[in-house]
């Protein structure tokens, strides 16, 4: 297992762990098919997870679309989840915080133009978070900042376009 730097919250490089996402409904940087989108069934899909430090007590997942029109949009928010190497199809794997729709739940991709590229970032952390259902991405971000142990990310794409 490597290490691998990515930027913390703060924009100051820290060095993780790397965890491996990936998913058997689509590979890095594939298309991520429609039954995972609004113009499908709208579930999330099954993600696998590996190298999981042993010093891991939970994982969170932030979903997001950094190509939306008016800046990043979050699909989905969730901490709390126990340690797993799977997250199955239309799970509810965790605490779910709020999306950028206002949703406590999964949200897939529905661009409103081009291609847009979703990101899958899983975060390994060293402790259980306390936090209110109302918690949106910036505020899971800021409180899990100090506890990650590891960090991957599958990006996936879409687009509505025919």
């Amino acid at each position: 297992m490597h290490d691998s730097i990515i930027p913390d919250f703060s924009t100051k490089a820290v060095h993780f762990k790397s965890l491996k996402i990936s998913s058997p409904a689509f590979g890095e940087h594939e298309t991520i098919p429609s039954k995972y989108t609004c113009d499908g069934q709208d579930i999330n899909p099954p993600l696998d997870i590996d190298d999981i430090p042993m010093e891991a007590k939970s994982l969170a997942l932030i979903m997001d679309d950094p190509d939306a029109p008016r800046g990043t949009w979050v699909h989905w928010v969730v901490w709390n989840i126990p340690i797993t190497h799977h997250i199955r199809e239309n799970e509810k794997p965790g605490e779910e915080g709020l999306n950028n729709s206002d949703d406590h739940q999964y949200g897939g991709p529905c661009p409103p133009s081009g291609i847009h590229r979703y990101f899958f970032k899983v975060y390994a952390l060293d402790t259980l978070l306390d936090l209110p259902a109302d918690t949106r991405k910036e505020q899971l971000e800021k409180k899990m900042s100090k506890h990650i142990v590891a960090f991957g990310e599958l990006v996936g794409l879409y687009s509505r376009d025919k």
